[in-house]
């Protein structure tokens, strides 16, 4: 294969992996087209105050989340069939490469000392999870659970766009396709 075509391959692949759908879960035996209306659950049951205020995406995130249900057919309530639980944990990561042998130090004398590669890094950047959980309202019981997973970028309009493509990778798995 040509160099250029593999280097070609493997930038879309790597594209594609930006958000990364970690597992589902559904319980058996029910029945998701009988569900008409959702809400979020009450944001004093969780701990939403750690993730207000800009750069957390947590509104982002509602708001996709919000348009992947109505796609499916569910209209927001006052008083829901499902309730939406979200769960967020951000955590820093350090990208590194491993030196090679074109790394080592040339040297034109006696070698009396030992190369070894090792990592170095090149840079630091932050990677969300997103857990989202469907509850039975009347039940309180948990019915379909999904988590993803994304790169977070510093700046709001891709910070968005990753939200959104996280939130639709992980919504092809859950088990009520798009209507519209």
């Amino acid at each position: 294969m040509k160099p250029i075509l593999f280097l070609l391959l493997l930038l879309a692949l790597s594209g594609c992996a930006a958000e990364q759908v970690q597992n589902t879960e559904q319980q058996p035996n029910v029945d998701f087209r009988a569900y008409k209306t959702y809400n979020f659950m009450d944001v004093t049951a969780r701990n939403e105050a750690a993730f207000q205020g800009p750069g957390t995406g947590v509104e982002t995130l509602k708001a996709a989340i919000g348009r992947e249900m109505a796609r499916r057919g569910y209209q927001l309530a006052a008083s829901p069939d499902l309730l939406v639980n979200i769960g967020v944990v951000t955590q820093d990561k350090v990208q590194t490469r491993e030196t090679t042998l074109r790394d080592a130090p040339i040297y034109l004398g006696q070698r009396n000392y030992h190369w070894q590669s090792q990592d170095v890094v090149v840079g630091h950047y932050e990677e969300g999870t997103a857990t989202v959980e469907i509850v039975d309202a009347a039940r309180q019981e948990l019915i379909w659970q999904g988590s993803v997973q994304s790169i977070l970028s510093p700046n709001p309009d891709k910070l968005t766009k990753r939200i959104d493509a996280a939130v639709a990778a992980l919504f092809e798995k859950y088990p009520v396709p798009p209507t519209r």
